[in-house]
């Protein structure tokens, strides 16, 4: 049941190394849980299976410059050569409006939202059970030629470094399991007083009411 008093949205960002399991947790996230995606922009080519608009917004590096130097992102970074950005205007309508959003972003992402919207932002850092299960992961995925899979590995090392950047931790062992307590960290982030902007009226009127 929905809570009767008016909360401000939040943005719960997950974030890993490549491989460790983020964008399927993200999928189960969205599912009855009451938060949208975040969709950002990149220059990289779209793959396989891949919708414009849904995945990604698709654009080339001079449309990425423009809408950086107009401040339209609320993030932006630069991965495997490669520009990744948010978008701003959505993301402020929707938590002003009360609805969350979920970002799939790395390291540097996720340190420019906290930067940008501290009060806003639950950060969530993803770990594989293993480097050898990740090595595994990045090889079944088979999206990217083996050159790259070394090139993913290598990153790994320093986006794990920056784990303690984060308010919460959790290794991916199961993926179901995995998503439980993400969705209790929702749960909980979601009844944080801080963000319950209609708690004072409600105060009042209950208290009015004895």
């Amino acid at each position: 049941m929905e809570s009767p008093i008016a909360r401000r949205g939040l943005m719960l960002v997950l974030s890993s190394p490549s491989g460790a399991g983020k964008t399927t947790l993200a999928r189960h996230i969205l599912e009855g849980q009451g938060i949208e995606m975040s969709v950002s922009c990149t220059t990289r080519k779209q793959r396989n299976g891949e919708v414009e608009g849904k995945d990604y917004h698709f654009i080339d590096r001079e449309t990425f410059a423009r809408m950086r130097d107009h401040s339209e992102f609320l993030e932006w970074a630069v991965v495997f050569d490669h520009h990744y950005g948010t978008p701003r205007a959505p993301v402020e309508a929707a938590l002003a409006q009360g609805r969350d959003v979920l970002f799939d972003v790395d390291w540097q992402g996720a340190a420019s939202l906290r930067a940008n919207a501290p009060g806003d932002v639950v950060t969530v850092f993803i770990l594989p059970p293993s480097a050898a299960e990740l090595e595994q992961r990045l090889n079944v995925r088979a999206q990217d030629p083996p050159d790259v899979v070394k090139r993913r590995m290598l990153g790994a090392g320093n986006e794990i470094q920056h784990w303690n950047d984060y308010d919460y931790v959790v290794v991916n062992h199961d993926v179901n399991q995995s998503s439980k307590t993400i969705r209790s960290i929702l749960d909980a982030e979601r009844v944080r007083r801080s963000r319950l902007t209609g708690l004072k009226d409600f105060v009042q009127t209950l208290l009015s009411e004895l």
